[in-house]
């Protein structure tokens, strides 16, 4: 027999699903990924980032050194003399456009063959459900570092390579939720109404399949951004001459016992970005579960 809750726990339990609580936890994640928006965006450009120079006179410098020039490398150097802390926030808008460009080509496909599939249901949705299993077989990771190594480098290849391994997820979190709402009385009043094909899916179906679609789309955020950096890390990502949090960290690993920040840092970056889509997500699940309307 298990031990009984303590207070505290219980008074966790409570906090995490009561409005306020849930609130809070919507509110810090979106401001973590609002600073790295906006650092990826303005960073590389007030301090003039080039991915390409090289200065070796400077490589290798611990967090808060001087540089000849006479600024400071707040997370030091890496092992090419090139500013950390600019490079994360460049690897940063790499990771954030391919997070965002894969969930619309994933998402897209993913939420329309799910309301296809759960609304017509019979022989088409049998085939894209086979098909969608026969994907899920194969791990996600293996399965894009197949295809990205057929294709090659570039970031529209990564984008590809993960809209192909991710909308089968949104498929069926579409479908499932789909088929729950199909023989609902406000479906069928549409139905008997005379509306078509188009209007059910779309008008009807599709509007109350947001919810779990939102946060199925915000936990997959940050499983792009995360497979996005270990196609990277593997050297079968982006381009050489790209700066990617995965790329940095790689590169950062000849150099772990003298040179630890240049691995440690875009690790951390890129933990507490999947952290606070992870919570994000788990914050928008509750924000709509009906169970919590009355609380």
């Amino acid at each position: 027999m298990s031990a009984p809750p303590t207070i505290a726990m219980q008074a966790l339990q409570v906090a995490r699903r009561s409005r306020s609580g849930v609130t809070l936890r919507i509110v810090g994640p979106l401001i973590v990924m609002g600073l790295a928006v906006i650092g990826a965006v303005f960073v590389p450009i007030l301090y003039n980032f080039d991915p390409l120079r090289v200065d070796l006179a400077s490589r290798l410098l611990p967090p808060g050194s001087r540089l000849p020039n006479g600024s400071i490398a707040i997370l030091g150097t890496d092992q090419v003399g090139q500013d950390l802390f600019a490079q994360i926030m460049e690897g940063l808008r790499v990771s954030l456009v391919v997070g965002a460009m894969t969930l619309v080509f994933a998402g897209l496909v993913g939420v329309l063959l799910g309301l296809l599939a759960g609304h017509f249901g019979g022989k088409l949705d049998t085939a894209l459900m086979r098909i969608a299993d026969i994907q899920l077989a194969f791990p996600a990771i293996l399965l894009a570092i197949l295809i990205a190594s057929v294709l090659g480098p570039g970031i529209m290849n990564v984008i590809i390579v993960l809209s192909i391994a991710n909308w089968v997820i949104i498929a069926r979190v579409t479908r499932a939720q789909v088929l729950t709402l199909k023989n609902r009385e406000y479906v069928e009043a549409a139905r008997t109404l005379g509306a078509g094909h188009a209007h059910l899916i779309f008008r009807t179906l599709l509007p109350g399949s947001l919810a779990p679609i939102l946060v199925i789309l915000t936990v997959e955020f940050g499983q792009v951004i995360l497979a996005e950096a270990a196609l990277s890390f593997l050297g079968v990502g982006v381009p050489l001459g790209t700066p990617s949090l995965g790329s940095t960290i790689s590169n950062g690993t000849a150099h772990l016992t003298t040179a630890w920040w240049i691995s440690t840092f875009p690790g951390i970056v890129l933990l507490i970005l999947v952290l606070a889509t992870g919570i994000l997500g788990d914050a928008i699940r509750d924000r709509f579960d009906p169970r919590l309307r009355s609380a």
